[in-house]
């Protein structure tokens, strides 16, 4: 399962009803920071979420209104916050450019704060027990522009009604075929995990993509999601104007989540020209499963 927390919605600028871009995710009781624009520590105890258990931030690239907030980030979590190191994930491009301005809030030792920066690459990024962090590539504006999939392990469910004809007891022997051993029970049968596990059934799937200037990178990647986010940032009667921008449209955003069959879409990203009614009348035209985002909306991604 996963969580989400729209921090901020809006296109390049703030509005009164949007600030810019960033989202929560929350995944098993840890908290994954997607793009920081300014204003985003504000909009965290606005949600009510606070600042726990923070400690990885990814950035889809490196345009100031996707940067700017992590210099009164990491300023507040040096001085008032119980966080002392954090994870700062992005393509070169990002990593300088944000390099650059903590350089001003880490000057002197008026703020001590133990950053780890990473550089992205396209593949896996973190593997951990059921959650897998990927990048890959997408265009926009300026090199070094990637989306990220928040992939959970593939299991294989625990037949208990099987295991128990078999003579499985409760307790540890059971772990240990969840865990790929082969056993001998204490009347000498032989149990395999083949026979006491189900098919595989692949984890839940969320996709993250900032800006782009076209889809074609995000229909694999995004493929049998069980979420996508992804910018909306105009529409299609002002397609033009998107592309000269490296910017897409509601429409190209519903037609990416049909083509990678995608269970549900969110868009965020949204221009101050437009109201959230016109992006959404746009996108469900075509992919009926969408949702656009306002700020602090919450929203949990699960399977029935």
């Amino acid at each position: 399962m996963f969580e989400l927390c729209f921090l901020g919605t809006s296109a390049s600028a703030p509005s009164i009803e949007r600030n810019m871009t960033s989202t929560l995710l929350i995944h098993a009781g840890q908290r994954f920071l997607l793009d920081c624009a300014e204003g985003t520590q504000r909009q965290i105890l606005r949600s009510g979420l606070g600042f726990k258990e923070l400690r990885r931030i990814f950035l889809t690239h490196g345009h100031l209104d996707h940067i700017l907030g992590l210099g009164g980030i990491v300023s507040t979590f040096g001085r008032w916050e119980a966080i002392a190191r954090i994870e700062i994930f992005g393509g070169r491009w990002a990593i300088d450019r944000v390099r650059d301005l903590l350089k001003v809030v880490l000057r002197g030792k008026e703020v001590e704060m133990e950053i780890d920066f990473v550089e992205v690459k396209p593949g896996v990024l973190i593997e951990e027990k059921n959650l897998t962090i990927s990048a890959f590539p997408v265009i926009h504006r300026g090199s070094g522009c990637f989306g990220y999939i928040f992939q959970e392990k593939t299991k294989r469910p625990f037949l208990v009604e099987q295991a128990e004809k078999l003579g499985v007891p409760v307790g540890p022997e059971r772990k240990r075929l969840v865990a790929g051993e082969t056993l001998t029970l204490a009347n000498g049968v032989v149990v395999k995990p083949d026979d006491v596990l189900g098919a595989p059934v692949p984890g839940m799937k969320l996709v993250y993509v900032g800006d782009i200037a076209r889809t074609d990178e995000v229909l694999a990647p995004a493929r049998d999601a069980d979420a996508l986010v992804m910018e909306a940032t105009y529409v299609q009667a002002d397609a033009e104007i998107a592309r000269q921008f490296g910017h897409i449209t509601a429409a190209d955003s519903a037609r990416c989540a049909r083509d990678s069959h995608v269970q549900q879409l969110y868009l965020t990203h949204i221009s101050r020209r437009y109201s959230g009614a016109m992006i959404e009348a746009e996108a469900r035209a075509i992919f009926p499963n969408t949702i656009v985002a306002n700020d602090l909306d919450r929203a949990v991604v699960k399977r029935a």
